[in-house]
């Protein structure tokens, strides 16, 4: 058996591998508020979460493995070179999300999963393999690294503004209701979890799949970049065997550490999550579920009374996200350098 084809199937079992960690790891920030509001029980929430993370993707279409798939140049690449690169972005991803996770902070597989792809792609291909989209945003466009950028970056502040606006709007319209108007809310829950799992498993499980048509084109399976339904079907099968696993550890920090999360927070939470995640996904552009969840959940906190949310805690988790980029394109860096010299790849 060839080396190349080897390789080939370790990356397809490493992009399984990053899948599962990502839903793993964004389980908690998809029922967290769920739980910690006494709305749903736990095993309830994941499974209704872990349900309609498997259906995104297949219903969602490929806008964002698009913009993922093309922002590093593989084509032409010799493949050795080419799967070296993917599998050290892989690992860099999933070794931050298993810190985070042992650390119980939320952090961004979508995050780690770029980063690791640009600091793979310097270390082996250099400056010009990258699409980092410059000249397009000169002229009014968003494409390749400045896409992922945008998406990844804006829409934490958009999830923050909306989460902070549908609070306000909530405690407006619902402020002289009985205690009884609690059981809308709670019947809600259904509804907002499974919409934050349907646009989380739309958004998230497309990074890996733009990962196997990366590798497919690279390796002459494809003369163009596409995803097979195997992929598909993969990867979603993936993220959601992760989702039914959950992360403990952060969902203690999302639902206990921030604020005393009530029922209204969880719902105005996860509505505006999901508003965020859609309206990125229709566009093509990748966003962070664990960052626009924990963005609309400062917002909530902040908009009903700013000194009952630990802004300590939310300081730290902040601080992690912008830690996630470059600690990501280091290990990225040093495990494709690695991956390419075992295999015998400086000698290509």
């Amino acid at each position: 058996m060839e080396l190349s084809f080897i390789l080939l199937i370790l990356v397809v079992v490493t992009v399984a591998l990053y899948d599962f960690t990502n839903g793993f790891h964004d389980a908690a920030d998809m029922v967290a508020t769920a739980i910690a509001s006494g709305a749903m029980k736990t095993s309830v929430a994941i499974l209704i979460a872990g349900f309609f993370t498997f259906l995104g993707p297949l219903l969602m279409g490929l806008a964002v493995a698009d913009t993922v798939g093309t922002f590093v140049d593989i084509e032409g690449v010799h493949v050795h070179l080419a799967q070296s690169l993917v599998i050290g972005a892989l690992m860099a991803a999933i070794t931050y999300n298993l810190i985070t996770w042992k650390l119980g902070y939320p952090s961004s597989s979508s995050n780690s999963l770029a980063g690791g792809l640009v600091g793979a792609g310097l270390a082996l291909l250099g400056n010009q393999n990258i699409n980092w989209g410059v000249d397009a945003l000169i002229n009014g466009h968003l494409e390749g690294v400045m896409k992922v950028v945008a998406g990844l970056f804006a829409s934490p502040f958009l999830g923050l503004l909306i989460g902070f606006l549908l609070m306000k709007l909530f405690l407006n319209v619902f402020r002289n209701f009985t205690y009884r108007i609690r059981n809308l809310f709670v019947a809600s829950q259904y509804f907002s979890v499974a919409w934050l799992g349907f646009s989380h498993g739309a958004n998230d499980a497309q990074k890996g799949m733009a990962i196997i048509g990366m590798m497919l084109l690279a390796s002459g399976q494809t003369q163009s970049f596409e995803v097979p339904f195997w992929a598909i079907l993969l990867c979603t099968s993936a993220i959601t065997l992760g989702t039914f696993f959950g992360g403990w550890r952060i969902i203690k920090t999302l639902g206990f550490e921030i604020y005393r999360i009530r029922v209204v927070h969880s719902v105005a939470n996860q509505i505006s999550a999901s508003v965020v995640n859609t309206l990125a996904t229709l566009i093509g552009a990748p966003t962070s579920t664990t960052q626009v969840v924990t963005a609309t959940l400062i917002g909530n906190g902040a908009a009903e009374k700013p000194r009952h949310v630990n802004w300590l805690k939310a300081k730290g988790i902040v601080a992690g996200w912008f830690l996630n980029v470059p600690i990501s394109m280091a290990l990225g860096a040093i495990y494709a350098a690695l991956i390419f010299y075992l295999i015998g790849g400086n000698h290509v």
